[in-house]
């Protein structure tokens, strides 16, 4: 190798390890892994209108929370959707609370295994199956899928205090919404959201979902979220408590019908609505986990492509900038540190920093802390799915998921 590629490649290090030092110290301690403390549940008063909500009289909810609902939004979820909907209606959640599944025109039978599973728990009263109306334009289907179920919300004539929006592949601990609700309350929070634990068991899983997590929080530090005047505003789709007057004064949830990427719209919306920013809430969950599966590379792929170019506001600019972080950021030290040897140091030093910011996501995982030096290959894996978002937007594919395709139509 010359001494101008050497001198090169060292630089390239340099700025390397300059970058790793910022994130580590500067960057609102993504990298750390904190779990929010359990709470002791609130206690008050129910009026005999938020009893109605969930068919209880109002003597029969002594000292319940504010009536809340979960809205479902189900397209095809019939092998996960029973597991999911029994940890919902099991709920020991003492105020009033009822759950909406939409189905988004499914043709697994995903309707009837919810009715099924309120049957098995003897509690059919406290569920709602809707069968949604077809997609009008202009909106992504998860989100209108939301907006009918918050409407039968409405129409039930008992006004719900919050609304739990969660998926269909869900598993939440049985005091998951009185754990929502006490924190959303104490903290005077407007949206209350977990980061749940993703399936980590089969080895494409365990080699790529702590990635997943760990540069979801790099790129919106929780820390940054949680904090009311800053800017930075993240929510995880998978399991949202949103205060129902909050939601109403950020333009209700058609203010976001367009967003694939729905979730981190809508903490943004509530957290800048009007003048001011308001309180919420994002933290990683002990508990509540998600029941999909990724038994195959192809899917945690197609899980990235589905919306990684959105996240870059379909820019080519920003395409290519986020190319560059990606390789100055973990490419770069492991190739200094393999090329160059021990004057190769800036890289070495770089990889090591990288090692130690992975460790705790890992450790969230369960995973060993030997998966950490092989994060620049689990990033090289990233990188190519960003380019398959950006090359599937550029065909008119782009946010493909579940046979419908939602990202808007490139123009020409």
């Amino acid at each position: 190798m010359s001494t101008l590629a050497i001198l090169f490649l060292f630089s390239l290090a340099c700025v390397s390890l300059l970058i790793w030092g910022v994130l580590l110290l500067a960057r609102g301690g993504f990298w750390r892994v904190r779990l929010a403390r359990p709470l002791a549940p609130l206690v008050r008063p129910v009026s005999p209108a938020a009893s109605a909500l969930s068919g209880l009289a109002p003597h029969d909810a002594a000292e319940p929370l504010p009536a809340v609902v979960a809205v479902v939004p189900a397209r095809n979820e019939a092998d996960v959707l029973d597991e999911a909907l029994t940890s919902l209606l099991t709920q020991d959640y003492a105020g009033a609370f009822h759950v909406i599944v939409v189905d988004d025109h499914s043709t697994d039978g995903t309707a009837d295994v919810a009715r099924a599973a309120a049957l098995r728990l003897q509690c059919p009263e406290r569920l709602t199956v809707l069968t949604a109306k077809p997609l009008p334009p202009g909106w992504s289907g998860k989100v209108w899928a939301q907006a009918q179920g918050l409407e039968a919300a409405r129409a039930r004539g008992a006004p719900a205090d919050f609304f739990l929006l969660t998926d269909a592949d869900i598993g939440h601990p049985a005091d998951a919404v009185t754990q929502l609700v006490a924190r959303a309350e104490a903290e005077q929070r407007d949206l209350v959201s977990l980061m749940v634990r993703l399936r980590c068991d089969s080895l494409q899983e365990k080699a790529l979902i702590p990635a997943f997590v760990f540069f979801f929080a790099k790129l919106y530090p929780f820390a940054w979220v949680n904090h009311p005047r800053r800017r930075t505003a993240a929510a995880a789709g998978g399991c949202m408590l949103v205060r129902r007057t909050a939601l109403e004064e950020a333009g209700g949830i058609e203010s976001i019908r367009a967003e694939l990427i729905d979730d981190c719209s809508l903490a943004a919306r509530i957290k800048h609505r009007g003048t001011g920013r308001h309180p919420i809430r994002l933290d990683l969950a002990a508990r509540s986990v998600s029941l999909r599966p990724y038994n195959d590379w192809r899917e945690i792929w197609n899980m990235i492509a589905r919306t990684a170019f959105t996240q870059l506001r379909y820019s080519a600019w920003r395409l290519a900038g986020t190319l560059l972080g990606m390789t100055l950021i973990y490419l770069v030290p492991p190739l200094a540190a393999l090329v160059l040897g021990p004057l190769g140091w800036p890289g070495w030093l770089a990889w090591a920093a990288m090692c130690c910011a992975y460790a705790p996501m890992l450790r969230y995982y369960g995973r060993s802390p030997l998966w950490a030096p092989f994060l620049p290959l689990v990033a090289l894996f990233y990188v190519g799915a960003t380019c398959a978002s950006a090359w599937r937007y550029w065909r008119g594919k782009g946010g493909q998921w579940k046979a419908r395709v939602q990202a808007p139509v490139q123009e020409r």
